[in-house]
């Protein structure tokens, strides 16, 4: 297919990855470590969202957004993780364009949708802890579910926008993606015109979201500390700073990788050291959100030793 101005070239219709590693002696690791990685994580999010359905005492706002986190996660990790493994099994490391398309605009959408959530989750966890009283007539399950579908409109709308933007540029060639899955960045290398337009959106989306992001998890964390520096109880405290406990390590687990994969310094060129950053940015935090939560949180984690025991006691039948 011709693109108008560039007669002489055509459109690429199919994309190679670089890949992970050339080093055949860690290819079986990286195997390993991803299927054992996406196993747990299919495991865990899929009992989280299975506790919190069949249990009515999880069905609260918080255990909604928390479901909600859990769903993201699985179609999050199934975008990048699956394909990564057929690549290192099949030694096949390419994509077709539809399918790089595809892949861009799920990643982005999943990934603002978990920052999306999380952010919310933290003005969850304000409300909670500043107006207890308050807790049920504030986050009501209407408004809950309004927030929920709320950020999946918005960051599936903006993730339309960021594919639209990079696949309408045109690749004359080369088709090689210095990377193991379709990212804006390495696509925009590849592009054989001008891609600022491109990259003026992006930075834009990214800006609007990142300033909302920090102002919701600032100002919802400002006013928790302060509301718990004024409880006069040891064991109010406590119970406050456990409350929140869990969102907070998983804030920090996925802000960390994401400023080491896309903040942090970087050549030219994708090393290993920052395929390894990316691959924990896409598999790690989807995996240990529901362990957090259901390791750290008492009311999980006495449901879920309920459950196991009722499984275990259950009488099969004669």
């Amino acid at each position: 297919m011709e693109i108008k101005g560039y007669q002489n070239r055509t459109q690429v219709t199919v994309f190679e990855f670089s890949g992970l590693s050339d080093d055949n002696e860690l290819v079986p690791i990286l195997i390993v470590f991803l299927l054992l990685v996406y196993v747990v994580t299919i495991l865990g999010n899929l009992g989280m969202i299975s506790l919190v359905y069949t249990f009515s005492s999880l069905h609260t706002p918080m255990y909604f957004f928390l479901c909600s986190l859990s769903l993201a996660d699985l179609f999050y990790s199934s975008v990048i993780t699956p394909n990564t493994l057929f690549q290192l099994l099949s030694l096949k490391k390419s994509i077709s364009f539809f399918g790089c398309a595809l892949q861009l605009y799920f990643f982005c959408a999943l990934a603002s949708t978990e920052t999306l959530l999380l952010s919310t989750m933290s003005y969850d966890r304000y409300v909670a802890i500043c107006y207890p009283f308050h807790y049920n007539l504030i986050m009501t399950k209407k408004k809950s579910f309004g927030l929920i579908i709320l950020c999946y409109s918005l960051c599936f709308m903006q993730s339309f926008a960021h594919t639209c933007c990079v696949f309408s540029l045109p690749f004359c060639g080369p088709n090689l993606i210095d990377h193991f899955y379709c990212d804006i960045p390495p696509l925009l290398k590849l592009s054989c015109s001008n891609p600022l337009h491109c990259t003026m959106v992006t930075g834009i989306l990214v800006v609007i979201y990142g300033i909302y992001t920090f102002t919701t998890i600032s100002l919802s964390y400002a006013f928790i500390f302060l509301s718990i520096f004024r409880m006069t109880s040891s064991n109010g405290r406590l119970k406050a700073f456990s409350t929140c406990s869990s969102h907070i390590i998983c804030l920090s687990t996925f802000f960390t990788t994401v400023f080491f994969v896309y903040l942090g310094p970087h050549s030219g060129v994708f090393e290993l050291q920052d395929k390894m950053a990316s691959v924990f940015y896409t598999t790690v935090p989807p995996m240990l959100n529901p362990l957090i939560y259901s390791l750290r949180n008492q009311e999980v984690k006495q449901i879920l030793i309920q459950a196991i025991k009722k499984s275990l006691n259950r009488t099969p039948p004669q």
